[in-house]
């Protein structure tokens, strides 16, 4: 990313200088928006996705859709109640390039969908994107009868060559580095000739509530679908071949990405409002309303939203994120400003998402005074007053947004490369700024 007064290179992130009190509306959520650009393609008639998330990960979704023959057109939704993209779906066919940038989902959940075009799909994608794992999706694919080049390396870049159909039918595979590997056989999986059962062969399932998206997703679109949850065989999910519906789906906010607004009530003892939280939802950033209580918040789900209430002061946190790992940038944030120490467990997969999450989190908190240490699954953070300084992102959009949070209480943080995110929340330094409002003219003046 280049420099620019909007993004400057070292983004100061905003001290807070009182409470805040704020509604904060959050786009829709990225899970949701691409798992819905999947279904709505390989679906039997055009469907509506209403209040769709756009941002780096979701446009490289719907262009990577579009290059394979998918009719995506954004615009305004039927009834005019605000913006809506109308997917045609249509025959899937190569040659295409698709550019997966470094989103998880594209790379993972498009390449199923590329063996039933006809002719070759290549994968290309950031520096980053070739060090995160593919196998999964590779082994299964080959295993239910596709054809893929990837000389071996069992990572991107890689090309996929569509015959029209896949076989599918039943398939073995260790998804305990990422739960991305068993949703992109299931989403595509009513396409196959004999559907999909798919075996997960791991000791460990890293975001179990990603892969319960998806089933919901699927059977809202008409699928069927037998899971452990729902009587089945544990670790197995098994889905018939069907056509699959055009629906009209009103995407949700993005409840991961409200951490950081939420964050902000509780360390300055604020009030922050989300508007349309849902009272049922399979995202993982629902369990940010137990997380963050027990850490000395309080929270109501009201007609107005979420409202998040905190007292100003942080407890220290001893808890498994294994199923809600996305959040654990954000919680390591509040924990180096808690009262006592925190640990975060059952996240060793982080180490193989936008970036090494565990190291990159202990090597900048730690640069700013902090004392974090590695653990075999997670992280142990003992608070030490921290000092201002410039927070590293490494490309992660939730490094940036765990950085501005320490930057609420601490003065002189200053954000390398914020605009990474982009990837999933693009006006985040506008909500951000807009949450805390005005500086009060009896502060002092920033010195960058």
């Amino acid at each position: 990313m280049t420099d620019s007064p909007a993004h400057p290179a070292h983004w100061p992130a905003p001290l807070a200088h009182g409470a805040v009190d704020a509604t904060v509306t959050v786009p829709g959520s990225k899970s949701v928006t691409n798992r819905g650009l999947v279904l709505a393609a390989l679906a039997a008639e055009p469907g509506w996705l209403r209040r769709p998330l756009r941002s780096r990960d979701t446009l490289l979704m719907a262009e990577a859709l579009r290059a394979m023959g998918v009719g995506i057109e954004e615009g305004i939704g039927p009834d005019g109640s605000g913006e809506a993209w109308r997917i045609i779906p249509a025959g899937l066919h190569g040659p295409a390039t698709v550019d997966v940038g470094n989103a998880g989902t594209v790379m993972r959940f498009l390449p199923p969908v590329a063996a039933l075009a006809d002719g070759p799909i290549r994968f290309d994608g950031d520096p980053r994107s070739y060090e995160r794992p593919l196998h999964g999706v590779i082994n299964g694919l080959r295993a239910l009868g596709a054809r893929i080049d990837d000389d071996g390396r069992g990572a991107l870049p890689l090309t996929v060559h569509g015959g029209g159909a896949l076989d599918g039918g039943p398939v073995s595979i260790d998804a305990s580095s990422s739960s991305q590997f068993v949703s992109s056989l299931l989403l595509s999986a009513p396409r196959f000739n004999q559907g999909v059962e798919v075996r997960h062969t791991g000791s460990t399932l890293p975001s179990l509530p990603h892969i319960l998206m998806t089933v919901d997703m699927l059977r809202a679109a008409g699928a069927q679908v037998d899971t452990p949850e729902s009587g089945g065989e544990p670790n197995v999910w098994r889905i018939a071949p069907s056509a699959l519906l055009g629906r009209d789906l009103t995407v949700e906010p993005d409840l991961s990405n409200a951490q950081p607004f939420l964050a902000a009530a509780l360390i300055t003892g604020g009030r922050v409002t989300v508007p349309d939280w849902p009272e049922r939802t399979t995202q993982p950033g629902d369990a940010l309303r137990e997380i963050f209580t027990t850490m000395g918040g309080s929270c109501e789900l009201t007609a107005q939203g979420l409202v998040f209430t905190g007292t100003g002061r942080i407890h220290g946190i001893d808890v498994d994120l294994g199923d809600v790992g996305e959040l654990t940038p954000g919680i390591a944030a509040v924990a180096a400003l808690a009262d006592s120490e925190s640990v975060l467990r059952g996240v060793a997969h982080l180490r193989l998402h936008e970036t090494d999450r565990l190291a990159a989190l202990t090597k900048e908190i730690n640069a700013l005074g902090g004392d974090v240490t590695e653990t075999a699954d997670g992280l142990r953070i003992r608070p030490r007053p921290l000092h201002g300084g410039v927070f590293h992102t490494y490309h992660d959009h939730r490094m940036a947004t765990a950085g501005a949070i320490i930057g609420l209480a601490v003065d002189g943080v200053r954000i390398e490369n914020v605009g990474t995110t982009a990837k999933t929340l693009p006006d985040f330094t506008d909500m951000w700024t807009g949450m805390l409002g005005p500086v009060p003219e009896a502060a002092p003046a920033r010195r960058v």
